[in-house]
């Protein structure tokens, strides 16, 4: 079958043209081609060169004026941008590898060679660039089938192919996320075989596919894959051994584990946003550390919330994700996600709901979007009895906010103007009036404006001064 006529953009006619000049044989090759068939839009084109792929990447952006050329001649590769597309070239190779290492050992080969070194039959696919054979579509692994079916297979043996490149595990797993594909049997087992082999991979590159998958429509699917794999325990220990249910006197509590990734695909129903993801990741990680067993209350986590806020800094540097306002802000949700859940269930104070506004600040909204979808239960109608209750609780929350004005509040009274009025210098004292003040806004004692907030600093002065 040609396919040419899927081949309509420009860059393609000045890849043939450029190719043709040069004397050179070209394809397009792997994601590109794959996402082509299934209908997926694509930026990122792949082109693999019979000879000198570098040659051919000058000469294109020379051709199409491209600012933007990166290349790397140590790997043999270039990038060029054109608007919004990214176009690699590389000289078609075969690898070899190093038992310790990921990083192949590069000769020039063929197409086919370079095809076999590809991770799975549906990347390994390549369309002709070529004037004689335009459009012709290279499929030595019955790439096509598999794509039909929605199978990911390896082009040769599993084990080799994920013991040459430990990563390609992962992105096993991230492919059949996203393209809800199924593993093969042999290719899954080898997942399994060679799990520990990903301990040769860099943090960053096993985090990038994790957060992949993480960003998918429905990450719980490759949570599951990684857990049932083996992977799981290996890269990410804390949440594998949220799995499982421990029973005590007939009693048991819910699989944490699988609470967390239904969480996860809830919260990926309602936000694209990477940390709020991550808070839904991370929002119970502390529970297997804080489990106890009360004969008249049953299985208990108090305090998971506040342990697992310490937690996310660790987990954060040792995955190697940003240690900025990002992880900040998972702590933060994370520590906080009990909150308005308990509100919902107790009698709801002024002073309360004050407090988990003036705590969540411009993360208020992103806390309440989380903890409706931290509601899960086998139980339709407690659902949504649950989800009533919030509702209520939120507009709530929302009336007392526009009320009192206290998004990102600070108190109307600093510790300047203390040590001012009082004439004494930055001391224990101070905070203990700045704090005696903020909490009798919060707890409305005090009206929330400046003079209120004097009036009552030459009060409670007394006390400590």
């Amino acid at each position: 079958m040609n396919y040419q006529n899927h081949l309509k953009h420009e860059i393609f006619t000045h890849l043939r043209a450029v190719s043709k000049k040069l004397e050179v044989r070209s394809y397009v090759i792997g994601g590109y081609v794959r996402d082509l068939l299934l209908d997926r839009p694509s930026k990122d084109i792949d082109i693999v060169v019979e000879g000198r792929g570098v040659e051919l990447a000058k000469a294109f952006a020379k051709a199409v004026g491209a600012g933007d050329i990166v290349v790397y001649e140590n790997f043999g590769t270039a990038m060029v941008k054109l608007d919004d597309y990214e176009v690699e070239f590389v000289g078609a190779r075969k690898e070899s590898y190093r038992r310790d290492s990921r990083k192949p050992i590069v000769e020039e080969g063929t197409l086919k060679d370079d095809q076999l070194r590809r991770d799975f039959t549906i990347n390994a696919l390549s369309i002709s660039l070529n004037k004689e054979d335009f459009g012709h579509l290279f499929d030595p692994f019955d790439g096509i089938k598999d794509l039909e079916s929605g199978m990911l297979r390896t082009p040769t043996d599993p084990n080799i192919t994920f013991s040459d490149d430990p990563l390609r595990m992962m992105r096993a797993i991230r492919f059949a996320t996203q393209l809800g594909f199924r593993i093969a049997d042999e290719t899954y087992g080898a997942i399994g075989k060679n799990k520990e082999r990903i301990k040769i991979v860099s943090q960053e590159r096993i985090t990038d596919e994790l957060n992949k998958i993480v960003l998918a429509q429905k990450p719980s699917i490759g949570f599951d894959l990684l857990l049932k794999t083996g992977l799981l325990p290996v890269i990410f220990p804390e949440l594998a051994a949220m799995k499982g249910v421990e029973y005590r006197d007939g009693r048991g509590h819910k699989d944490n584990f699988y609470h967390t990734i239904q969480v996860l695909d809830q919260v990926a129903e309602i936000s694209n946003d990477l940390w709020l993801r991550w808070v839904a990741i991370l929002h119970d990680i502390a529970k297997p550390l804080c489990k106890r067993y009360e004969p008249q209350a049953g299985w208990t986590f108090h305090g998971h919330e506040d342990r697992g806020a310490r937690m996310v800094p660790k987990i954060f540097r040792r995955m190697k994700l940003p240690m900025n306002e990002k992880m900040k802000y998972v702590e933060k949700l994370v520590r906080l996600h009990q909150r308005p859940i308990a509100l919902v269930t107790e009698e709801v104070t002024d002073s309360a709901i004050r407090r988990i506004v003036v705590e969540a600040g411009d993360d208020l909204n992103d806390l309440l979007d989380f903890c409706r979808s931290d509601i899960t239960s086998k139980n339709e109608a407690k659902v949504r009895r649950f989800r009533k209750n919030y509702e209520v609780l939120e507009k709530r929350i929302h009336e007392v906010e526009e009320r009192d004005q206290l998004r990102n509040w600070q108190p109307p009274v600093t510790g300047d103007m203390i040590m001012e009025t009082f004439q004494i210098r930055p001391s224990r004292k101070v905070g203990l009036i700045k704090n005696a003040i903020r909490e009798a806004i919060l707890d409305g004692i005090i009206p929330n404006d400046q003079e209120a907030a004097i009036q009552y600093m030459h009060e409670v002065a007394k006390k400590y001064l």
